[in-house]
């Protein structure tokens, strides 16, 4: 059964993404000034797989505030904010187990295929959501 399993494997395409170059450069930064003149090619990512579970998208206006999320939220990722009867999610503790999703009456949750949320800052802007979250703006 291994052996079988291995050898499917074996002709499926990569799973990960390769390194964006296909040698290590000395320098990124010089790498990074070259790929913006446009003297050298990134290798493209794969695309992201169907039903992947990336970053937590909130429809804040379809949530009725019943708190079914934070029950089965294993990350304890979810609070309930009393004064708006709304959540607030914290993409440093989410886990993409996407529970959340599937207990949610009003499926106001669902997961993008963003899977960049890695930040130095875990409640910063961009790592708290708290209603209709929209890509950020490159750059």
């Amino acid at each position: 059964m291994l052996f079988g399993e291995t050898l499917k494997l074996l002709f499926k395409p990569p799973a990960t993404n390769r390194f964006p170059a296909k040698y290590a450069p000395e320098s990124t930064i010089e790498f990074l000034d070259k790929v913006g003149k446009g003297e050298v090619e990134l290798i493209p990512p794969i695309p992201t797989p169907p039903d992947f579970r990336g970053r937590i998208l909130y429809d804040k206006d379809a949530c009725i505030g019943c708190r079914s999320c934070i029950r089965v939220c294993p990350s304890n990722a979810i609070e309930f904010i009393p004064e708006e009867k709304k959540v607030k999610i914290y993409i440093a503790n989410c886990i993409g187990c996407a529970q959340c999703n599937d207990i949610c009456p009003t499926k106001c949750l669902s997961m993008s295929s963003e899977f960049m949320t890695a930040n130095y800052d875990k409640f910063g802007e961009d790592q708290v959501v708290t209603g209709n979250w929209t890509k950020p703006k490159e750059g």
